[in-house]
């Protein structure tokens, strides 16, 4: 099959998501074209079968505001009319399956038919679709797309309550590559960050609010109080400023540890004791599932869909959202408790491995796909 991947090309899930599928098929032996703004974070070199086309904005004097939805269905298009494309799968509903509509539409008067499929992966559905203004076309486009796919049971259910959707929506998990993500020694990424005696807690996301970074802060200021403990916070957004000033104020600036942007995920996953996950709002969490493949227990929040991944009890534990003196008690139980410990690490791989590994999921993605030009085709 050709496939055109519409996708942000940044650290978020559903650019990450985006771009693993995308690599995954092509390795499979499709044809993969993703089309975005700049190149995707995890598209990093060449991969046979992958092509990459940027998505221009020009500026003209008349618009206050130029338009990449406008931009966006035209390169859709001149990559479905040149390429020959069989499917355009969007990630995340805004704009992508308004675009991916527009772009379909279009096609079919030139002769063409392609078939669109829209994948949601949270805050499309839960928060910024919600907005009255986006609403009724968040709606529209979900509905006449050939094939709807959420990362979670809770997304899916979401989705046809809030918008009153009378359509089909297949979960299909969010994946990781068990290979890459695997327990290894990494003690010189460690030395990095902590002494010997100190364990290591990490969070990684792209610091908007609704991942409450600052909750990870304030749940190494208790547990430190019982136990030698540093912070490694990965990634970058519009709290981190906000973030290193907390820090400051509670004299904890030398105990946590900025690193921004990073790749080498595996390697300061390993580097690293326990997961923190104490968002307000979690879909299915991408992060999570790539520490839980490192054999990473999580301590989480009980949003979304993070009890589909996180079992509390077995791979670590779940709190009420901003019950910070809960999540440090789970923290020091399981960094204190080296037998439990062990277990829960072992439980993480194993649940990894049994429901969320890669060759498990893109099987799914290709039968859907082939229902979905079924659909485009009648």
């Amino acid at each position: 099959m050709k496939i055109g991947i519409v996708c942000f090309p940044t650290y978020g899930g559903s650019g990450v998501v985006a771009t693993e599928l995308g690599l995954e098929l092509a390795r499979r032996g499709h044809e993969i074209h993703f089309i975005s703004y700049a190149r995707p974070a995890r598209l990093a070199s060449f991969v046979e079968n992958v092509f990459f086309h940027e998505v221009e904005v020009n500026a003209y004097p008349l618009f206050k505001y130029p338009s990449y939805e406008l931009s966006l269905t035209s390169k859709i298009l001149e990559v479905i009319e040149y390429e020959e494309l069989d499917i355009i799968h969007g990630h995340y509903a805004i704009p992508h399956a308004v675009t991916g509509y527009l772009a379909k539409h279009v096609a079919l008067k030139n002769g063409r038919k392609v078939a669109i499929v829209t994948t949601l992966h949270g805050t499309d559905i839960t928060l910024v679709g919600l907005d009255p203004s986006f609403l009724p076309l968040v709606k529209f486009s979900i509905e006449e797309s050939d094939g709807v796919t959420a990362v979670s049971k809770f997304l899916s259910q979401k989705t046809l309550l809030n918008y009153h959707i009378d359509k089909e929506i297949e979960t299909i998990y969010n994946f990781v590559d068990t290979e890459r993500f695997q327990p290894f020694d990494c003690e010189k990424y460690r030395k990095c960050f902590a002494r010997e005696c100190e364990k290591v807690l990490i969070h990684v996301s792209n610091f908007r609010a609704v991942k409450r970074v600052q909750d990870t802060i304030r749940i190494l200021e208790r547990v430190k109080k019982e136990l030698p403990v540093k912070l490694v916070l990965v990634g970058d957004g519009p709290e981190r400023s906000d973030c290193e000033r907390l820090a400051r104020e509670l004299g904890l600036q030398k105990d946590v540890s900025f690193l921004g942007k990073q790749d080498g995920l595996p390697e300061l996953l390993n580097a690293s004791n326990l997961f923190l996950m104490p968002s307000q709002s979690e879909s299915f969490g991408l992060a999570a599932l790539e520490a839980m493949a490192c054999g990473i227990p999580v301590v989480s929040s009980s949003v979304g869909g993070l009890p589909e991944l996180n079992v509390h009890n077995q791979t670590g534990y779940i709190a009420e959202f901003g019950d910070i003196d809960q999540m440090a008690k789970y923290t020091l139980e399981l960094l204190t408790n080296e037998k439990k410990y062990t277990v829960f690490s072992k439980n993480c791989r194993e649940r990894v491995l049994k429901n969320f590994e890669t060759s498990l999921i893109i099987p799914q993605y290709l039968a859907y796909y082939e229902k979905a030009l079924a659909a485009a085709q009648a």
